[in-house]
């Protein structure tokens, strides 16, 4: 069976999360790198003009710890659920607190990924969104993407789909049998392209 930091490999999210709670250094590892391209995913949509999208990660990844050690399975969510809304939180967070202090990279991101659970500070820390808005929320998203993806080449529109995914340039690359090289220029036209489209689209 395989073994993921000496754990079993097959162990689920709530196995590791009573593990984690109990003090296990190694079970909370797992489940940041099991997570860990949800984290990329989440923060992919936020297009950075200029700066280290990196630094959006580290965000992401901070909401993913949180959200390991906060759980809770007596609120009937699954651990997934409850990630994906700790890190979109956190990044969302990020973000207004560096355009508050005026930081030049993320004050110009600009997100086409319209989140229900936007204004964190009426949410309480273990709360989910209503499924409906969830759903209305998703269907914006995929409207935005639909609307992105007329701007774009076909080599571009399959480079975003994967770098919304979370996956990184050298798998992007290898999925579509072309240069790391052709794959970030495709990233940086496609960041352009969005950047372009949705200022005008907030300033019309």
């Amino acid at each position: 069976m395989a073994e993921e930091n000496g754990l079993p490999g097959t162990a689920s999210d709530e196995e590791l999360i009573v593990l984690a709670c109990s003090g296990s250094i190694e079970a909370e590892e797992v489940l940041l790198k099991r997570y860990y391209r949800m984290v990329r995913a989440c923060a992919r949509p936020y297009f950075l003009a200029g700066g280290d999208s990196e630094d959006l990660i580290q965000e992401g990844m901070l909401g993913l710890l949180n959200a390991v050690r906060d759980y809770r399975a007596d609120r009937n969510t699954a651990f997934r659920t409850y990630a994906q809304i700790c890190i979109k939180r956190r990044l969302i967070s990020a973000i207004r607190s560096d355009a508050r202090y005026k930081n030049l990279p993320l004050n110009k991101a600009v997100s086409y990924h319209p989140f229900s659970f936007d204004c964190e500070d009426s949410i309480p820390q273990q709360s989910v969104p209503d499924p409906e808005e969830v759903l209305i929320g998703q269907e914006q998203a995929d409207e935005r993407t639909a609307q992105l993806k007329k701007e774009l080449s076909g080599l571009e529109e399959k480079v975003l789909e994967l770098y919304l995914d979370g996956y990184s340039c050298s798998e992007i690359a290898h999925s579509l049998g072309r240069e790391i090289k052709a794959v970030d220029n495709a990233i940086q036209r496609v960041r352009r392209k969005a950047l372009r489209l949705f200022n005008t689209a907030t300033t019309a």
